[in-house]
C-alpha cells in the first residue's frame, strides 16, 4: 500500500529563491507544453514528448529529466478532460523522481535539482514521517504551501492479508453524527457543525469589511477549520478500526459516492451538506484497516434506514422523524442511525450466489422486505 510523507524542507534565502525560480521555469514550461498539445490536439506523453522535447529544452535550459517532469504533468492534466484547454500556475507543485532527487533521511536532507543546480537542503518531519520514508518510492511533489516549501513522497509499506472474520461491524455515517456504528456508538458532530458554523460567520463578516487586516485575519484563518475536521476524522477512523480489529469483524460502510449531486438540500442547509467530509472519513477508515488488515466492505445504502432488524418490513413511515425509527408493522424503534448501521453490517454479510451463466445472478435487491435478509441468515 502507498501512503504519503510530508516532510518540511529548510532553505535558506538563496535556495529559497532558486527553489522559487524552478517553480515558474517548470510551470511555464507546462503551459508553452500545454498551447502546443491543445493545437496539435496531442495529448497522450509519447505523442508530446516527440513534438515539444528538444524545443522546450533548448527554449528553457531545463535538463532532460525535468523535461521529461513537464510533458508527463501535461498529459496527466488532460487525462482528467480534453475539452479544455489547461493552464499551470507559476508556483504549481512539480513532480521529481530519483534522478534528480535524492533522500538523506539518517542526516535528514534532500539533494534536489534546482534551476541554481543542485541544493543540499535540511527537513524536518515527525518519527512516523521518517518511517515511512523508509519504504520511499516513484515520485515526490515539491509544493509551495503558505510561502513554505514542502516533499510529498510517495512511500510503499507493507500490510497484511485480510483476515477472516466474524461478521461486519456496520458504519453508517452522517452529517448530525458523523458515524454510528452497529454496537450503538455514536461519533457526534455537534462539535464540527459549530466551529463550522462561526468560522461562515467571521468569514462572511470579515469579507463584508474589506479592509487589509481583515484580509489578514482572513489568510491567518485560512485552512484552521479543514485541519479540525481532518483531525476529527482521523480520531473517528481510528476508533472505528481499532474496535473491528480487536472484536475480529469486518468493516462495512455506505456507498455514498454522488451523493451530493443526488440530494436536494434548502439553501440553508447548501452549505453543511457541502461541507460534509465523509470521503475523507471512508479513505480514513480504509486505509488504517488495510494497514492492520482488516476488510472493508461497501454496501448499497438504500433504506437502511427504512428498514426494521427485527421483521424486516420497510416503509418510509418506518422513519418517524431524522433521528426516531418505529416500525409500523412490529412496533420496534429506535435510533434511526443506529437502525441504519444494523442493516449496513448485515447486508456485508450477505453475498449473492452465482446460479449460472444461462440464468444469470441472483441478486438479492436493497430494501427488500425478506425477513432472511433483515436478520443476516
Amino acid at each position: 500500500m502507498k501512503l504519503t510523507a510530508k516532510v518540511k524542507l529548510l532553505p535558506d534565502t538563496e535556495q529559497h529563491k532558486y527553489l522559487l525560480e524552478t517553480l515558474e521555469t517548470t510551470n511555464a514550461a507546462c503551459n508553452e507544453i500545454s498551447n502546443i498539445a491543445w493545437q496539435e490536439r496531442t495529448f497522450n506523453q509519447f505523442g508530446l514528448q516527440k513534438l515539444v522535447y528538444i524545443p522546450i529544452r533548448e527554449a528553457t535550459g531545463l535538463t532532460a529529466q525535468v523535461v521529461i517532469r513537464t510533458i508527463s504533468k501535461v498529459a496527466d492534466a488532460y487525462k482528467l478532460d480534453k475539452r479544455t484547454k489547461r493552464t499551470f500556475k507559476p508556483h504549481g507543485g512539480i513532480a521529481y523522481d530519483a534522478r534528480i532527487l535524492r533522500w538523506f533521511v539518517d542526516k535528514q536532507e534532500v539533494s534536489i535539482w534546482s534551476t541554481g543546480g543542485r541544493l543540499r537542503i535540511p527537513f524536518v518531519c515527525g518519527q512516523r514521517q521518517l518511517e515511512l520514508l523508509a519504504g520511499q518510492r516513484g515520485e515526490t511533489d515539491l509544493c509551495l504551501v503558505d510561502g513554505k516549501f514542502y516533499l510529498f513522497a510517495a512511500c510503499e509499506i507493507e500490510t497484511p492479508d485480510p483476515s477472516d472474520v466474524d461478521g461486519f461491524l456496520g458504519v453508517d455515517l452522517g452529517i448530525a453524527d458523523i458515524a454510528v456504528d452497529s454496537t450503538g456508538e455514536v461519533h457526534q458532530g455537534k462539535a464540527i457543525r459549530a466551529i463550522r458554523y462561526r468560522r461562515r460567520q467571521l468569514r462572511r463578516k470579515l469579507q463584508a469589511k474589506g479592509t487589509k487586516s481583515t484580509r489578514r485575519r482572513l489568510r491567518k484563518l485560512s485552512g484552521k477549520e479543514q485541519r479540525f475536521a481532518t483531525d476529527t476524522n482521523h480520531v473517528i477512523s481510528k476508533r472505528i478500526v481499532e474496535k473491528a480489529k480487536c472484536t475480529g469483524q469486518g468493516i462495512a460502510v455506505e456507498e455514498l459516492t454522488g451523493i451530493r449531486g443526488r440530494v436536494k438540500a434548502r439553501k440553508p442547509q447548501r452549505a453543511t451538506l457541502h461541507s460534509w467530509s465523509f470521503h475523507q472519513l471512508r479513505q480514513f477508515i480504509e486505509y488504517k484497516a488495510k494497514m492492520l488488515g482488516v476488510p472493508v466492505v461497501a454496501v448499497d445504502p438504500r433504506n437502511t434506514s427504512r428498514t426494521c432488524p427485527c421483521c424486516g418490513h420497510v416503509d418510509k413511515a418506518n422513519r418517524k422523524t431524522q433521528d426516531e425509527f418505529l416500525c409500523v408493522d412490529c412496533g420496534y424503534s429506535g435510533l434511526a442511525d443506529y437502525i441504519a448501521a444494523v442493516n449496513i453490517g448485515r447486508r456485508a454479510v450477505v453475498n449473492p450466489p452465482h446460479v449460472s451463466d444461462a440464468i444469470g445472478t441472483l441478486m438479492v435487491a436493497p430494501g427488500t422486505s425478506q425477513r432472511a435478509l433483515a436478520v443476516g441468515h
